[in-house]
């Protein structure tokens, strides 16, 4: 049987290509190319101060909490208590959620270009009543797919992300290669700045969308346990699937630069027009609508797996009591019907933005960075919450570790994934001047009104919750500090008991011995049912 273990553990490469997986997409090269050869330093820093400090992190957190469920929830529960963990779990939903009309966007437009008339094409991409019906569309036949059951789904997504992602990056970085190699002339000023000129502060704001190409790389850390000697070929893993990563974004980015002018860039269509002009370029232009249907088959298998996938960790957590009974409802196969019924409903109001925003182009992008404040949220508690259970749990086992000894190399690897998460949520705020957003009232309006709903909601509901809300048939694990109240909750039970039976006969002594007896047994109760938070040490 060890054999047979063994046989099936994860290699260092393969982990690493499941991360580069799971992060790649090719829809925001043209958020980044931009800005010409600085896009370059945004990749890096980000993969710096977010990617890597992500991967380590939520390794380390997977790790000690490997066989107990939650995800988030159960890293920042046990670092935070309940009701911050639950706000994890609920913002990790609820942006996956806001990425749908985003990601669908570029399936859209990516349909759109599989026609042969050039004009036509870009015409019906820009159009926001086609955009709109393509993403309702979509969406809800991914929801009514899923309800059937998704155990099929498996294989589509992996040829999606290979045909609709891998096949493609590799291209377009091939054709930029042979386009310079052949002669012809960039668009891309190579001696420009690395770095970007940070005298202009709106130069950084589209930047910190980038983050979100990096967001995902918490849920490599499950597979820590799969792998034979983790303290070392983990993070092998992590910095070979990183430095993938970023080769694929930064030459990605590059080859769109080359073949189109970055005032001509837009976010939604520019992929596939930078695909159209290269294949004209090498008298190939058949192969426009192939590469077009390519990515959209990418885009909508990523979105048929995930559809149910995020709803799946809410669900788990509503059955112990978090949500109302009304989301915990199942159809015939098990699937969450309630809660992707609410969630297309999001999605349909969202994608109802398009009425507002003056193109399709800053909905992309106003969607695209609520999407990133929300998802940062949840990152900032994760990160400040591996710190603090470094002090609270110091006892725990960590079959991965950051740092042999001590918590110096915590603090440096989990501050800066904090710092570096607080900067771009910071920046998110603030309307993008390479882009048409419309009204600034509109944008804030959106960015604000819409976190503060997002954020404010999983408190209301938590302070709504009630005893008949948990599922009598979850197995949900209770937190270590749980577990550690119950024995004190026992001895003060007993000693109140014990007081109780040595005390002498008299009726007063009677009941004040009963109303210790009551009193602590409130206590206990009260202790086991009310206690929401983890105790200071």
């Amino acid at each position: 049987m060890a054999n047979i273990k063994q046989a099936v553990k994860l290699g260092v490469f393969t982990l690493a290509i499941m991360n580069v997986t799971a992060v790649v997409s090719l829809r925001g090269l043209p958020a980044e190319a931009v800005y010409g050869m600085s896009s370059a330093f945004y990749y890096l820093f980000a993969a710096i101060v977010f990617l890597i400090p992500t991967s380590l992190v939520a390794a380390e957190l997977a790790a000690m909490f490997q066989d107990k469920q939650g995800g988030v929830f159960r890293w920042v529960g046990e670092a935070y208590g309940k009701k911050l963990g639950f706000l994890a779990i609920w913002l990790q939903w609820i942006e996956s959620t806001i990425w749908y009309p985003t990601v669908l966007t570029f399936g859209a437009v990516s349909i759109a270009f599989i026609g042969t008339n050039d004009a036509h094409d870009m015409s019906l991409a820009s159009n926001k009543v086609y955009t709109l019906v393509v993403v309702l569309i979509i969406y809800w036949l991914a929801t009514f797919i899923s309800l059937k059951g998704m155990g099929w789904v498996g294989k589509v997504a992996k040829v999606g992300g290979l045909v609709g992602t891998i096949i493609p990056a590799a291209l377009l970085i091939i054709l930029g290669i042979v386009f310079l190699a052949s002669g012809g002339v960039s668009n891309l000023d190579f001696h420009s700045s690395f770095f970007p000129d940070f005298t202009n502060f709106d130069n950084v704001v589209l930047a910190a969308s980038i983050f979100l190409f990096y967001a995902g790389m918490e849920m490599g850390g499950i597979h820590v346990k799969d792998m034979v000697n983790p303290s070392k070929n983990y993070p092998k893993a992590v910095f070979i699937g990183a430095f993938i990563t970023v080769v694929i974004f930064v030459l990605g980015t590059f080859a769109l630069g080359i073949i189109i002018p970055a005032k001509d860039i837009n976010l939604t269509q520019s992929l596939l027009v930078g695909f159209d002009n290269y294949f004209k370029y090498i008298h190939a232009s058949w192969l426009s609508p192939i590469i077009a249907i390519a990515l959209a088959f990418g885009v909508l298998a990523g979105v048929l797996t995930w559809v149910a996938g995020p709803s799946k960790g809410i669900f788990a957590v509503g059955k112990a009591g978090y949500m109302p009974p009304f989301f915990q409802k199942t159809n015939k196969l098990g699937v969450q019907k309630n809660i992707l019924y609410v969630q297309g409903g999001a999605v349909t109001v969202l994608s109802l933005l398009f009425v507002v925003m003056p193109s399709v182009q800053s909905f992309y992008q106003i969607l695209s960075q609520l999407t990133v404040i929300l998802y940062l949220v949840m990152y900032l508690l994760m990160f400040s919450g591996a710190i603090y259970l470094r002090y609270n749990m110091k006892k725990a086992n960590r079959p991965f570790r950051i740092g042999k000894k001590g918590n110096g190399l915590m603090w440096l690897i989990g501050g800066l994934g904090f710092c570096g998460s607080l900067l771009a949520f910071i920046l998110s705020f603030i309307p993008p001047s390479q882009i048409s957003t419309g009204s600034n009232t509109v944008w804030f309006s959106v960015l604000i009104i819409g976190a503060l709903i997002v954020i404010i909601a999983p408190f209301i509901i938590y302070a709504s919750k009630k005893p008949s809300w948990v599922d009598p048939n979850t197995s949900f694990e209770p937190f270590h500090w749980e577990e550690q109240a119950k024995p004190q909750v026992a001895t003060t039970t007993s000693s109140a008991t014990t007081t109780a039976k040595a005390a002498p006969a008299s009726s007063t002594s009677a009941n004040n011995t009963g109303s210790s007896t009551s009193s602590a047994s409130k206590k206990a109760s009260d202790t086991e049912s009310n206690n929401d938070n983890p105790p200071k040490g």
